[in-house]
């Protein structure tokens, strides 16, 4: 099928995280200075070529993915569609074995692999376009990956067998991105990298996140800078100053723990203490007193029995995360725990952990939410649905946090900001209505 402008058309479809968004907005730029009409995650039963951008980390997504291709093979196989192609971090690490199973895509990729599949299928790559994306986010906030994979040895985790070793962007590099994005209409930029924290380490020989944050802070036009997955060991503390006092760096970090027992940090090979974290987090909110912490915790690793899991949720009730999310554990092949420890524990009771972390994690969100009725707080305005326009304050990322709903009948524009005034707050959402737009 062609467009109606006669230009071929491709259909990417992204699975799994933010830094997968990256990759797909990097590559949908390469097809579109190819001459390629490029649509994503849109509709299509009819087009030229679908590019499915995969997602390995952990079992569900794993599915996830296969189905998605299942799914496109079908209507390959019916005409609808002419050619498939997957990438990305299952592609990456099951190429031999879903070239076997699933034969009737076309080619699959792995990661980091935008310039081998432009070529492949009969186009040139441009690298002086390096960086340069088709924003699929609203375009008042867009991720900015300053580095790709890890150096760590989380036990658990599969992502350096995926992503490969830490590969810091240079600041020069990641400055122009984020001019480019401030320039397409960018206010927020939110920051992701596998561990923000060890950005810099391989390119310049220490840490120099402190120093891409005061750059990055210093161009106009950007209104929110916000920090995604940092790693608790080795955490610079000496950018908690420049949260604080930069206005236009959100008071909000996401850190994932995994966990708070010594044996299973230990298992995890987190390289922290029980008392390390709770030192981290001390020293946090010491520096930053009005911090919106977000972590990430893991139930079900082996070696969890109910007393580690006890200290876990005591660690949850004790500390009071503002936003928190739980996973359980998923055995990977060639990780260190697949190979080490029998995952023996039943996939009911780590969903039941995970369900009783939540549910009291759902009673102090409540509580923290409670306790902003009538205040005045400022929104980011993402979309209208309904009769509500639907904003972000200052605590909230896209998509994983909270959100402010806002009944007014006048019009709000979207990608502005507004001041507005908390008039009623359930678990996980604020109900507010305007006070004195900005």
């Amino acid at each position: 099928m062609r467009s109606k402008n006669n230009k071929k058309l491709i259909n990417v479809v992204t699975l799994g995280c933010s830094k997968n968004v990256v990759d797909s907005e990097e590559l949908m730029k390469q097809l579109q200075v190819n001459g390629l009409q490029v649509e994503h995650n849109a509709d299509l039963r009819k087009t030229d070529t679908v590019i499915i951008n995969t997602c390995g980390f952990i079992r569900d997504a794993k599915e996830e993915s296969v189905n998605t291709i299942l799914q496109y093979v079908k209507l390959k196989e019916q005409g609808d569609i002419k050619n498939l192609y997957v990438i990305g971090c299952l592609s990456e690490r099951y190429k031999s074995d879903l070239e076997k199973e699933i034969s009737d895509v076309d080619s699959y990729f792995g990661t980091n692999s935008i310039k081998e599949i432009i070529e492949s299928i009969g186009y040139n790559y441009k690298d002086q376009l390096t960086g340069e994306r088709i924003i699929t986010t609203p375009k008042h906030y867009a991720y900015l990956k300053i580095s790709e994979g890890c150096d760590k040895q989380c036990s658990f985790c599969a992502i350096p067998l995926m992503r490969g070793n830490h590969k810091s962007k240079t600041i020069e590099q990641i400055l122009r991105e984020a001019q480019s994005l401030v320039n397409n209409g960018a206010k927020e930029i939110i920051l992701i990298a596998q561990d923000l924290t060890y950005y810099g380490i391989d390119l310049y020989k220490k840490q120099k996140l402190a120093e891409l944050l005061i750059k990055l802070s210093d161009i106009e036009g950007i209104e929110w800078l916000r920090l995604h997955y940092a790693f608790p060991s080795g955490f610079p503390n000496e950018i908690l100053k420049i949260i604080r006092t930069r206005s236009n760096i959100c008071n909000y970090l996401d850190i994932p723990f995994q966990h708070i027992n010594d044996n299973i940090l230990k298992k995890m090979r987190r390289s922290i203490t029980s008392k390390g974290t709770y030192d981290l987090i001390r020293i946090f909110r010491d520096e930053v007193p009005d911090l919106t912490l977000r972590t990430t915790l893991m139930t079900g690793h082996p070696g969890e029995g109910e007393k580690e899991f006890e200290e876990l949720l005591n660690f949850v009730d004790k500390i009071r995360f503002d936003r928190l999310g739980v996973f359980t554990y998923s055995e990977e092949e060639d990780t260190y725990s697949a190979k080490k420890y029998l995952d023996e524990i039943s996939e009911e009771i780590k969903l039941e952990r995970s369900e009783r972390i939540m549910q009291l994690q759902s009673s102090i969100s409540l509580q923290h939410n409670q306790s902003t009725i009538d205040n005045v707080i400022k929104v980011l305005i993402d979309r209208r649905e309904g009769s509500y326009f639907i904003g972000r304050s200052e605590s909230d990322s896209p998509e994983i946090d909270n959100e402010v709903l806002i009944n007014n009948e006048k019009i709000l524009k979207i990608g502005e900001f507004y001041n507005v005034k908390v008039v009623k707050a359930e678990e996980y959402d604020l109900f507010a209505t305007p006070f004195n737009a900005q």
